[in-house]
């Protein structure tokens, strides 16, 4: 199974997203988005492409808000992720988020716009950073492989 996962897109549209972004998520069985979304119409737009599990961030809309959680918590192959934006500084958001999670295999969170890609005490953190500048895959079989790809477009 394929994750697509993005953070931190900050745009109106969905039409608003880099072309080579929306064919990469377009590939991918689930995306799931960490935050700051802004509107709800990026989100219409990616459910063309795929199942989506998102959560909102500190810069969205009321529409975000009122429509999906602060976190969730998401079973795909297997595997149990968390999901949630995050906040505080870039080195203190990973310690917040993954205190939020008992028994997940992945913790995916934004906020930062700092990618992050590691393993903490047997969990990955995933933080695919900015949309506008990377996204992430996690791959979901009999191990969970998490990449970071960059300067997409």
């Amino acid at each position: 199974m394929t994750l697509g996962v993005i953070s931190d897109t900050h745009v109106s549209t969905f039409d608003e997203l880099p072309d080579a972004l929306v064919k990469a998520l377009a590939k991918c069985d689930l995306i799931v988005h960490a935050g700051d979304i802004v509107s709800m119409s990026v989100i219409r737009g990616l459910e063309t492409l795929a199942p989506v599990y998102a959560v909102h961030g500190n810069m969205d809309q009321p529409e975000v808000w009122s429509t999906l959680p602060a976190r969730r918590i998401v079973e795909a192959g297997n595997r149990k992720i968390g999901v949630v934006h995050g906040w505080g500084g870039p080195d203190e958001t990973w310690k917040n988020v993954i205190a939020l999670f008992d028994r997940v295999d992945i913790v995916v969170f934004g906020h930062t716009h700092e990618p992050m890609n590691e393993v903490v005490n047997g969990t990955l953190l995933f933080n695919p950073g900015s949309a506008s500048r990377s996204y992430g895959i996690i791959e979901l079989g009999d191990e969970i492989k998490g990449r970071i790809r960059r300067n997409y477009y």
